[in-house]
């Protein structure tokens, strides 16, 4: 299989799996899609800032962050064109597609000027996406790339459960896998890695005993006077 033919067979993928489940998403995925809100709480949007989140599925996130930043503008990106019907409708009942853009795409190779006429973004969030996507490390590359002089990358995902029972453990692997979510073991290694790549300020905090994780990468400032 080539690559060019990966995206489109997870958005079938994606399609498949979120058809029905999206009408009861965010009623079901609140009791353990932990750490979300904290997240948005420490994007600390910069006035007339802009935020993309990658992988925005219902629109859930991008609506709270719009609610809390008044003033910033928002772009959204998922690779489910289904997802992306019900965030359009919440986004149009909420009367916030002023100030709220949604596109589909892949979030490992993305054109955000031809998807949004923008080229960086003062934050860029992935919040329990890098879990479900194939070639995840990628995704982190692309979003550092999208962020404008100054701004940042904020990530929650699935820990490791590591001061979790194993059999909280096992009975959550389990039920993830029925979404095709797989937790990340190497996350904080490759955001890292990334962070030193690019000369990026790094913060990672574990959350409720490791069930989530949540790294924040801060891109150095311009030092050009142009």
């Amino acid at each position: 299989m080539s690559t060019t033919e990966l995206p489109a067979r997870h958005a079938e993928l994606m399609d498949g799996v979120y058809r029905w489940q999206r009408h009861i998403y965010d009623i079901t995925r609140k009791y353990y899609l932990l750490g979300r809100d904290r997240l948005i709480a420490g994007l600390d949007v910069p006035q007339g800032g802009t935020v993309l989140e990658l992988g925005c599925g219902t629109g859930r996130n991008i609506i709270l962050a719009a609610r809390r930043y008044p003033d910033a503008r928002f772009f959204g990106l998922d690779i489910s064109a289904e997802m992306l019907e019900t965030a359009n409708a919440a986004i149009a009942r909420e009367e916030l597609a002023a100030r709220v853009s949604l596109a589909c795409g892949d979030a490992t190779d993305f054109d955000a000027v031809a998807l949004f006429g923008a080229r960086h973004f003062d934050r860029v969030f992935v919040s329990y996406s890098l879990s479900m996507i194939p070639g995840w490390e990628k995704t982190v590359s692309a979003a550092l790339a999208a962020l404008a002089p100054g701004g940042s990358l904020h990530v929650v995902d699935f820990g490791q459960q590591e001061g979790l029972p194993r059999w909280f453990k096992t009975l959550l692997r389990g039920w993830l896998r029925k979404f095709h979510v797989e937790p990340r073991a190497s996350l904080r290694d490759v955001l890292e890695s990334e962070s030193d790549r690019t000369g990026a300020t790094f913060r990672f905090r574990t959350l409720y005993r490791g069930y989530a994780w949540l790294g924040v990468i801060g891109a150095r400032k311009s030092t050009s006077p142009y």
